[in-house]
């Protein structure tokens, strides 16, 4: 057990935000797989008055002490739509760090815990940062290199501190990999079957895919956005993004996105499904490494140079992918990752399908089909209170 006085304090002032923050650079400053986050990103989620999950969720940051010194962080969170949606009495917990220090670990939780439960919370879930719809599930296998963009991160001690509270598994996240490199340079070696899946279902015509246009941006992110919440609305622990969330995270995506990775499947001039994958720019990131003290504008010069100069992005994300369900079982699906592998195939060389549920299937034979293979599980807890 570490010596010293350990207390929890909540945070109430930017200033302690920012320390909150930058607390992470030292529990993984020995680290080369971390990613670490852009600063003025991260102050902006935590930032009530600036980022629009807290609309609709009640959010408290804590930071744990030994003697003064920094030795681990948290949040208790209360998503009231996702009560409000699968009628339940669950909180969360997010944006968990921690020093190899079980007791400040398990008072950090326990913390959590005590937070929700006199928010009149019957259980509590996470890790959530803040939420399913930015960063989630905790890292239990797969640590075999760095994440890539909006996928988590965390020592592998986290996994026996969570447990050693009296956690359990409510769902594993999966994240396939695909070595899309071994398609050939004219996708010439996709898997056979994959190929004649989507001919056939091409061949009966009645739908048409195409890549997404950015002269028409905010038209396009309608479809998507209608596309999104449709068809992952019976997903597990799924909550639809409010209109104030997807157009912020669209803003944050525009620059990010290559137009020739995102595919969408219409009928009747109609939008039925879509396929949305995402460059990996945690790769350049890394490379600029953000830190404290150091000017963003620099590290963000840095990251645009590894980015558009030395072509540092190798690896892109399968971020999202939904069909109209009274469109499901038809293939198109299976068109539009054709589509995409082939557009992608030129540039990148392998893509991660993340992340998916354990229960999700059909999907996950997708991926099968298409030669993925699981490489990493996220796992989301859960503890009765």
């Amino acid at each position: 057990m570490a010596n010293g006085k350990l207390t929890i304090q909540p945070t109430h002032t930017p200033e302690e935000r920012l320390a909150f923050i930058h607390f992470q650079w030292e529990v993984y400053r020995d680290d080369p797989n971390w990613v670490p986050p852009l600063i003025s990103e991260r102050v902006e989620l935590l930032d009530k008055d600036r980022h629009p999950f807290h609309e609709h969720a009640d959010m408290q940051l804590f930071m744990a002490r030994r003697d003064g010194k920094p030795v681990g962080t948290i949040a208790g969170i209360i998503n009231h739509r996702h009560n409000e949606v699968h009628q339940e009495q669950v909180g969360f917990f997010g944006f968990f760090e921690v020093l190899q220090d079980r007791e400040a670990a398990e008072a950090l939780l326990e913390t959590a815990c005590n937070w929700v439960r006199e928010k009149g919370m019957a259980a509590i879930r996470g890790p959530e940062n803040p939420s399913q719809n930015e960063e989630v599930g905790l890292l239990v296998d797969g640590w075999n290199g760095p994440p890539v963009i909006m996928m988590t991160y965390n020592p592998r001690y986290y996994v026996d501190f969570i447990e050693g509270a009296g956690f359990y598994k409510a769902m594993d996240l999966l994240a396939y990999m695909v070595d899309i490199y071994k398609f050939g340079p004219h996708c010439e070696h996709l898997p056979p079957k994959l190929v004649r899946v989507a001919k056939k279902i091409q061949e009966r015509g009645g739908f048409t895919v195409r890549h997404v246009d950015m002269s028409n941006f905010d038209a396009e992110v309608l479809r998507i956005k209608k596309i999104y919440n449709a068809a992952w609305q019976k997903n597990w622990g799924f909550v639809s993004m409010t209109d104030a969330e997807i157009d912020h995270l669209a803003a944050a995506l525009k620059q990010m996105v290559d137009p020739k990775l995102i595919w969408v499947a219409e009928q009747g001039g109609e939008t039925i499904g879509m396929l949305l994958n995402l460059p990996d720019l945690n790769q350049p990131l890394l490379k600029a490494y953000p830190r404290p003290g150091t000017p963003e504008w620099w590290t963000m010069a840095k990251f645009a140079w590894h980015w558009r100069v030395r072509g540092a992005v190798t690896t892109l994300r399968g971020l999202v992918g939904g069909i109209l369900e009274e469109r499901r079982g038809l293939g198109i699906m299976a068109v539009l990752m054709v589509e995409a592998a082939k557009a992608a195939v030129p540039q990148y060389r392998q893509c991660e399908l993340s992340w998916i549920l354990e229960t999700n299937t059909p999907t996950r034979q997708l991926c099968e089909l298409l030669g993925g293979y699981v490489y990493r599980t996220y796992r989301i807890y859960e503890k009765t209170l």
